[in-house]
């Protein structure tokens, strides 16, 4: 009986050292926890930073031209969005601004800096030659040739799906009768 008690005991002092160590873990991983939020909350006032420098840049664009979105977006990783597909991010030295572009080939790395005129020099470059690629696509859009309906042809679209539609009922037919054939 004696036994029994003293590793209820034993039991009893383990569960305390347990819980003591669990409160300690607890407090670590809270303080830890805090560290993130400072980094991340570092991270987007530099973003904001760079974000205010590149008002003037922004604000020269023509009211027009909408091709630009920029945000910071506050996820796991604080962005700051120049378009869909370009955005600038913090290095994981929590110190560098890396530029980065999505193609459809990967990530490219545009620019990376740990200066602010650095890097809106880079987005300088950037919004000019989308602008540039925009003037192109609606120069190239408005030199292709209009796209007028001929005179006459108007019911030609009907005629391909009549004579579509007897041909899959004739092979629907075709095919029972070769299935009711067979199993004669």
């Amino acid at each position: 009986m004696r036994d029994r008690r003293d590793s209820v005991g034993k039991t009893g002092g383990e569960a305390s050292r347990l819980r003591e160590a669990l409160r300690a873990a607890r407090v670590e991983a809270a303080d830890r926890t805090g560290v993130v939020v400072d980094l991340r909350d570092a991270e987007v006032a530099r973003l904001e930073i760079l974000n205010d420098a590149l008002d003037p840049v922004f604000a020269d664009i023509p009211g027009h031209i909408d091709l630009f979105d920029r945000a910071i977006s506050q996820g796991d990783t604080p962005r700051l969005w120049v378009d869909v597909v370009a955005h600038v991010a913090m290095g994981r030295d929590k110190r560098t601004y890396r530029f980065v572009q999505d193609t459809r080939f990967g990530r490219v790395v545009i620019a990376e800096s740990h200066d602010v005129p650095v890097m809106v020099d880079a987005v300088t470059q950037y919004v000019a030659r989308r602008m540039v690629e925009r003037e192109r696509a609606l120069a190239n859009f408005a030199a292709l040739p209009a796209m007028t309906p001929r005179p006459g042809r108007r019911h030609a679209g009907w005629w391909s799906f009549a004579l579509g539609f007897l041909a899959g009922a004739a092979a629907l037919f075709g095919a029972a009768l070769v299935a009711a054939l067979r199993s004669l």
